[in-house]
């Protein structure tokens, strides 16, 4: 079904861009895509979101997300998005910016390859913390901690596998670490599909922390990291979870465009507000990984700390109005 063919199934009027990211290499051991569709969308009440789905990750594609914005709703992302419009919308109408006086906290690393260089960028770039997308070649990976062990021996490691590894191949590898790289690694995310039993096992073993992303729920308690993806997820629901369960809380963006890096940043400053102590380190700097246009400029630089885009709401609001928009009419 085209996308002009659809209707919204409310009376307010919702627009849509249809964007395409271009990114510098893999992203993740899951994709070998390197061109990522979405769309961004408006609303009559002058609200704007970003909708960017990822099938490889379980996500529904994104003409499925877009008939179910005409429909039913029901899914997590679509619901999401419609939140961003209403909370970006609010915003603009009274000439808000929703950036202003809120401290986001700071972001890890994200590196999607086990690069010595861009590791050396990383560090030079302020990160005290990299989050290395793992699980490919995982010999490889575990050579390069050794070698930044020994060149940037402050630098902690968060290693993400997106569900690829297997328990007992992965409890393995950490063992033949020598124990004063394993200390270095805050945590694996997503080192395989969540089990109460397999990861409890497998942090029993290595003894290192274990970060839930994809079943991230109120039931998620043998993980000791929450992670919290404002695109999919409803922040305060799990904050107010992972603090019941003593889990820290890691709120990323979904490698998504600029506009839905930033809504993840005002979230993550947000929860930072109301749970004091409970956010760490985020992951809100994913800009730097798809080739550079006049959105990810408006970013700012590649550095731990968030640059708010200019503008009311979440910003952006000259490169807003210069888009073609289409009605879903």
């Amino acid at each position: 079904m085209p996308i002009t063919d659809l209707t919204t199934s409310s009376g307010t009027l919702i627009w849509y861009w249809h964007y395409r990211l271009k990114s510098r290499r893999n992203l993740n051991s899951r994709s070998s895509r390197k061109e990522f569709e979405g769309v961004l969308l408006k609303d009559s009440e002058g609200g704007h979101a970003c909708l960017h789905p990822w099938p490889e990750l379980g996500d529904p594609s994104l003409q499925k997300c877009l008939e179910d914005l005409a429909g039913p709703r029901s899914r997590s992302i679509v619901r999401r998005a419609l939140r961003c419009l209403e909370m970006d919308g609010a915003a603009r109408s009274v000439e808000d910016a929703l950036f202003e006086e809120l401290e986001v906290p700071a972001s890890h690393a994200t590196l999607v390859a086990a690069n010595a260089e861009e590791v050396t960028r990383a560090v030079d770039a302020g990160f005290g913390v990299a989050k290395l997308k793992s699980g490919a070649y995982i010999e490889k990976e575990g050579d390069l901690l050794v070698a930044m062990a020994k060149a940037h021996p402050a630098l902690r490691w968060r290693l993400d596998f997106n569900e690829s590894g297997e328990a007992e191949e992965l409890a393995a590898w950490l063992k033949r670490l020598p124990e004063d790289i394993r200390s270095r690694i805050e945590f694996l995310e997503d080192p395989c599909e969540y089990s109460e039993s397999t990861w409890g096992k497998l942090h029993r073993e290595t003894r290192i922390a274990l970060a839930v992303d994809r079943e991230s729920s109120p039931q998620s308690a043998a993980a000791q990291v929450m992670v919290i993806k404002p695109a999919l997820d409803e922040p305060w629901l799990l904050a107010e979870a992972a603090q019941e369960m003593g889990q820290r809380v890691v709120v990323t963006s979904y490698m998504d465009h600029p506009l839905g890096q930033a809504f993840a940043a005002w979230e993550a400053g947000r929860l930072a507000l109301q749970f004091p102590g409970l956010v760490g380190v985020c992951g809100l700097q994913t800009h730097h990984l798809f080739e550079t246009d006049a959105f990810t400029e408006a970013l700012g630089p590649w550095t731990p700390a968030f640059h708010a885009p200019p503008g009311t709401g979440l910003g952006f609001n000259d490169l807003l109005d210069k888009l073609p928009w289409k009605r879903l009419a």
